[in-house]
């Protein structure tokens, strides 16, 4: 098998390609890509778990608990806890997190949009489709 006939290799050079330069896109708010899908999955729902963060962005409870201290001291995330459930915290986005919101999306927008350029509308929503219907193997 060739490297281009390979799903994990394409999928694997994509993914960390898009990662880059959404990367240098976010270092412009002194951010960096680590921090991204907390953010994202924040701004999707508020008040989740750090347990549920952590299955939303596929990453270990103690990695997550090191991505919440740094959103914390950058001032983005505030953490409360349960009434019901002392040792469980549930994290909310500070007014600052929530300004950034709309520029950062319209960076991984442009981000997006500088990949999908060589295809022409209808292949970009099949192409997005279909990359939906392979992750939804997952579920």
């Amino acid at each position: 098998m060739k490297y281009y006939e390979s799903l994990g290799y394409l999928v694997s050079h994509l993914n960390l390609e898009l990662q880059n330069e959404l990367d240098r896109q976010l270092k412009r708010y002194h951010l960096d890509i680590k921090l991204w899908p907390v953010l994202f999955s924040l701004w999707q729902e508020e008040g989740l778990s750090q347990t549920e963060l952590s299955k939303r962005c596929d990453v270990a409870n103690y990695t997550m608990t090191r991505l919440l201290d740094q959103l914390q001291s950058l001032g983005f995330i505030s953490r409360h806890q349960e009434a019901d459930n002392r040792r469980t915290f549930q994290i909310f986005l500070t007014d600052e997190a929530k300004a950034l919101e709309q520029d950062l999306i319209c960076e991984a927008e442009r981000v997006n949009q500088k990949f999908l350029a060589n295809l022409t509308g209808e292949e970009q929503q099949d192409f997005m489709a279909l990359l939906n219907k392979i992750n939804a193997l997952e579920d």
